[in-house]
């Protein structure tokens, strides 16, 4: 035997041991494509999966049929930094889901059945910089603070909700805003859209579609 491979026999019964414990914990119906992502895209679930590692940091529910998160589930898993549940069955999020100790970077709500988007929704949670929720057709409501304390997000979407209105409190209060997609909303000219039309004038570079608004502000229901 060559001298190196005694000395390379026992990284790899090493190695070998970190990844038999790696798909033990891995959940019976998704697939664990390394040690800290778990992927249960299209599987039919109608809840969260048992048995997630806590360790987890990427967690794939994308195409499901799930109607709710727990509200301690960020608590559970504190390490989680990427979460897809977009194409489910969500109606509601619990205030307080999100914290200001998640480490949530990347967040994905669109396609579900959200209604509307309370104060307190994302609990302040300062690391997150991307948050998805379009594709909600019945998403009409968004609290003027509903991303308060949002101070890292850079990218928001809310392109084709039901939105008819939408104070500019709930944007201007989001310091690192770099983009913003609102495309494909029914909106409404009235009063209450002063505010936002002239934020969307001055930060139109932030609107990656911006002839999509403009057309649709064109086409506003009186």
């Amino acid at each position: 035997m060559l001298p190196w491979v005694y000395w390379l026999q026992p990284i790899l019964i090493l190695l070998s041991s970190v990844f038999w414990t790696w798909g033990e914990n891995c959940p019976a119906t998704c697939l664990c494509p390394d040690p800290h992502t778990v992927d249960c895209s299209g599987r039919g679930l109608t809840r969260l999966p048992e048995e997630i590692p806590l360790d987890v940091r990427r967690l794939l529910l994308a195409d499901n049929w799930i109607p709710r998160i727990p509200s301690d589930f960020l608590v559970l898993y504190s390490d989680l930094v990427y979460l897809d549940l977009r194409n489910n069955s969500l109606s509601y999020i619990e205030p307080g889901t999100l914290s200001t100790s998640s480490r949530l970077v990347f967040l994905d709500l669109g396609s579900n059945n959200l209604t509307e988007i309370p104060k307190g929704t994302f609990g302040e949670s300062r690391s997150l910089i991307k948050l998805r929720l379009g594709n909600n057709p019945y998403l009409s409501m968004v609290s003027e603070d509903a991303f308060l304390g949002l101070t890292s997000l850079r990218e928001l979407e809310l392109e084709r909700n039901a939105l008819s209105t939408l104070k500019v409190e709930a944007l201007s209060q989001l310091p690192s805003l770099r983009v913003v997609r609102l495309e494909g909303n029914p909106w409404v000219c009235n009063c209450n859209f002063t505010n936002l039309f002239e934020w969307l004038m001055e930060n139109h570079h932030k609107l990656p579609n911006a002839l999509d608004v403009g057309d649709s502000v064109r086409n506003m229901r009186q």
